[in-house]
């Protein structure tokens, strides 16, 4: 992992840290290890599979017998016994330096997979907790809008009431009322 953070102190994870699954594997050390060394070695096993390589190989190995052949030099005549010498020697390197750069890379796939799923789960728990809230928010808006209609239910009852008594009093008041 290419991050520098350092795991958070608390128990709680920070809401806003996008690698807050990853920081518990920060601590992994690599089958490698951390130091110059390791971290060429790793670099020079990656570099065997890279198209750079391979052709840089078939040069030196063309010109190494091109070289030999037509007496340029005689340092390795045919059949090229330092030139195999020289392949058993980087396959007896290569091949574990490429077996641990692969161990190291599953060991940080490993540790991302884990990490992608525990974010995953977060995710499923906060949608899960949202949903809740959501339900339990559109319930207390039903209450209300239930309240609603009762409470205009009965102002209109009220008005209704209030217009019969006007009418009725108004009523009153004028066949009450002296002509004058």
């Amino acid at each position: 992992m290419t991050t520098n953070a350092k795991p958070s102190t608390s128990s709680e994870p920070q809401p806003h840290h996008h690698f807050r699954f990853h920081l518990p594997h920060v601590h992994l050390s690599s089958v490698f290890g951390e130091d110059w060394f390791a971290l060429k070695a790793e670099a020079f096993a990656r570099f065997f599979g890279t198209p750079v390589f391979l052709v840089g190989q078939t040069i030196a190995v063309v010109a190494w017998i091109v070289l030999n052949v037509t007496g340029a030099t005689s340092f390795d005549i045919y059949p090229f016994i330092l030139l195999n010498l020289a392949f058993s020697l980087q396959s007896a390197y290569a091949a574990p330096l490429i077996l641990l750069a692969q161990t190291r890379q599953a060991d940080r796939d490993k540790a991302h997979a884990d990490a992608d799923a525990k974010h995953r789960e977060d995710l499923a728990v906060a949608a899960a907790q949202r949903q809740m809230l959501a339900a339990q928010e559109m319930e207390k808006l039903g209450e209300l809008l239930k309240k609603n209609t009762e409470l205009t239910e009965l102002t209109r009852e009220l008005t209704e009431r209030i217009e019969a008594l006007t009418r009725e009093m108004h009523g009153k008041v004028l066949v009450d009322k002296p002509a004058a």
